[in-house]
């Protein structure tokens, strides 16, 4: 099954996706590991947080990039 960046997806499809309990998707949820949305009484979750769990490099990657970039135009503003 193909995970769509840009879908919505059901904690149920959630955990068919990451092949987790329902007790650990809860959990996940409610540490801020997976980060979603709640409508009603459900969660939804989006394809991109799926992604992101499944691989946390490419998050930590793009944070290491961002950072220094950040720094790059801080410091040429100090100057």
């Amino acid at each position: 099954m193909e995970i769509k960046p840009n879908e919505v997806y059901t904690t149920q499809e959630t955990q068919q996706l990451l092949k987790i309990s329902p007790s650990t998707t809860m959990r996940l949820i409610k540490k801020g590991a997976i980060r979603c949305a709640k409508v009603g009484k459900q969660y939804r979750i989006l394809g991109k947080e799926i992604l992101r769990i499944l691989s946390p490099k490419l998050e930590d990657n793009v944070g290491k990039v961002y950072n220094k970039a950040r720094r790059w135009v801080h410091e040429g503003v100090d100057q």
